[in-house]
């Protein structure tokens, strides 16, 4: 019989666990889903929307059973650069496409993507392929960027400074009168 979890508890490595739940960064944005366990049984969970999960979080269920959350190793890009400032522009690049990114003093991580790669390597970073356990920032506000809100590669061609959108949103763009970007402006 499947069991469903509904509470999220932080990290506690001194707790004793009865199952593991290995997950990828995406499969870990999954509040209501169904998921295999290492062992073959079933797990519901029924976790608040817009919960993002975390490696070595703890679930618990009703009947009081403990599961370990896990990143699973996945496919990953590992970026690399010869100095921090180098490193540094690599992350504002793929911050202004809204990449899920994991960002470490000496790499940053992210789920493959061949536009991004040439951009990378155009930019003067090392980028190598790797499975790899994948932790993205969970974001400023705590959540990962919403599916609807997404960039996709292909909608950044022209590097590295053109920015465009396919879909509604303001930008500010200073506050100089006369260059016609005073105020917030809507983008179409």
């Amino acid at each position: 019989m499947p069991l469903y979890f509904t509470d999220r508890l932080p990290p506690d490595p001194n707790r004793s666990v009865q199952q593991t739940l290995a997950l990828t960064a995406e499969e870990r944005t999954r509040s209501r889903f169904y998921f295999p366990t290492e062992s073959g049984e079933g797990v519901y969970l029924r976790l608040p929307r817009g919960t993002v999960l975390r490696q070595g979080e703890l679930l618990r269920s009703a009947e009081g059973i403990y599961l370990r959350v896990v990143a699973k190793p996945e496919p990953v890009m590992v970026v690399t650069a010869n100095s921090p400032l180098l490193l540094l522009r690599a992350a504002y690049h793929l911050g202004n496409r809204h990449v899920s990114l994991e960002v470490t003093p000496a790499y940053l991580q992210l789920s493959p993507d061949p536009v991004l790669k040439t951009m990378l390597e155009q930019l003067g970073l090392q980028v190598t392929e790797a499975i790899l356990p994948f932790e993205p920032e969970p974001g400023a506000y705590g959540s990962q960027i919403s599916q609807n809100h997404s960039h996709s590669s292909s909608d950044h061609y022209t590097l590295p400074y053109h920015h465009t959108h396919s879909h509604d949103h303001e930008h500010y763009h200073g506050n100089n009168p006369n260059s016609g970007h005073g105020s917030i402006e809507s983008i179409e």
